[in-house]
């Protein structure tokens, strides 16, 4: 019942903003003839059917034929919405205005103004700059497919530990997640230009958190000579995110969606990757020893996968003073892993911030945050912390505004 509100909601709110973008644009245009209101009436209307009609078609095959042409025709609807959903304010700020004056007249017509034509009326003047308050998240979401989806940035975090062992002071641990190769369609030089970044940051230890492809383990392969470019001196380790799986692809048999994980697998050891599959690898400086745990994908959420086993990862971590667990869904944090008081750090990703929201120092805000208590950044609940890295590739949305992809640097200090 809920689901069906919240469709029929969203639905609603769809039309009401297609509705007064259709009424910004006729009356700042303000067609004179009947003839030609008609003719724009019609052309505003068949274009905008259209651009749906191609959204959803290219939904429905998006996993045909071009990828990238068919997430840009996925896009282009939805940055007019975003334009539109602004234009909204303005023009119903002014409609209740005449509701109210209305209302304040006893319903009678309003008196004849004095002689004289002003420049453009006020419906006019509202209608333009309802327009262009709506260009500033048409132009914002433009800028995030042409730059923000590659413009790389390093996020660096210090965490502090009472109980980090000595050997591991200033231990620098860098994070990928999200990277969704198949999304790249075959363009290499956003993922040689990443690893020239990670490299750059010298970290003692490198780690992905999941969702290497979009559906198929073939998406990667194009990248495979890039990615088994990361250095690192100790083992890359990497998981399994919820798309890594095939789960959202019409295979024609269950056997053909075992062999494309089993080949996906082959090319996590291909990169140079240690596939973390429900398993503990120990790290060890002297005496001292760090616990990296791998989950396979688990989610709180009904919709996504429960593969992992966190307590057979965990029996593996015997007793590391620092456990570090690395599982792709953040959700996974509050419903089984807090229960684990000896897990000191948990690297997720997932959400990648939704590609879209306001992220100002002291102040991050994404639609994904209703869905997702923990969704960038880092969280903290009594002595255990949890990172989510808001991904390094795109999905769905061609472009990232607000939430850039991101490469995250933590460095474990003893408090």
């Amino acid at each position: 019942m809920r689901n069906r509100l919240v469709f029929w909601g969203i639905f609603l709110l769809i039309l009401v903003a297609e509705a007064y973008g259709y009424v910004a644009v006729r009356t700042a245009l303000a067609p004179g003839t009947a003839a030609s209101r008609r003719g724009f009436a019609a052309s505003y209307w068949a274009l905008t059917l259209g651009l749906w009609a191609l959204c959803f078609w290219a939904a429905s095959t998006r996993h045909d034929g071009n990828v990238a042409l068919k997430s840009y025709l996925l896009a282009a609807p939805l940055l007019l919405l975003a334009a539109k959903l602004v234009i909204i304010f303005p023009l119903l700020l002014e409609d209740l205005t005449r509701l109210g004056r209305w209302a304040a007249r006893g319903g009678a017509s309003p008196a004849t103004g004095a002689p004289g034509t002003p420049a453009i009326s006020r419906s006019q003047f509202i209608s333009r700059l309802a327009l262009g308050l709506g260009a500033v998240p048409l132009l914002a979401l433009i800028w995030g497919m042409v730059k923000g989806k590659t413009d790389y940035t390093v996020r660096r975090v210090v965490l502090r530990y009472p109980n980090l062992p000595a050997s591991f002071e200033g231990f620098k641990i860098l994070q990928i997640s999200d990277l969704h190769t198949g999304s790249f369609n075959g363009n290499q030089e956003p993922m040689r230009r990443a690893v020239r970044i990670i490299n750059a940051q010298n970290a003692d230890l490198i780690v992905m958190t999941g969702d290497l492809v979009n559906d198929r383990a073939t998406e990667v392969e194009p990248h495979i000579e890039a990615l088994a470019g990361i250095r690192s001196d100790l083992p890359i380790f990497s998981i399994l995110g919820n798309h890594d799986y095939g789960d959202y692809v019409q295979w024609e048999s269950p056997e053909a969606k075992r062999a494309n994980l089993q080949r996906l697998a082959r090319n996590h050891a291909k990169i140079g990757w240690r596939l973390l599959l429900d398993e503990c690898h120990t790290i060890r400086r002297g005496a001292d020893e760090l616990a990296v745990l791998g989950v396979q994908n688990w989610s709180a959420h009904p919709n996504f996968p429960k593969h992992g086993n966190l307590a057979q990862a965990h029996a593996g971590s015997g007793q590391a003073p620092f456990k570090l667990l690395l599982s792709h869904d953040p959700s996974h944090w509050e419903a089984q892993v807090l229960g684990y008081k000896d897990i000191d750090l948990t690297l997720s990703g997932h959400t990648h911030g939704m590609q879209f929201g306001v992220n100002l120092p002291g102040f991050k805000w994404s639609p994904v945050q209703y869905s997702y208590p923990q969704w960038a950044g880092i969280y903290e609940q009594g002595a255990q912390k949890l990172y989510v890295n808001v991904g390094l590739g795109y999905l769905g949305f061609p472009g990232r505004m607000g939430f850039l992809p991101e490469i995250t640097l933590l460095e474990l200090r003893r408090a």
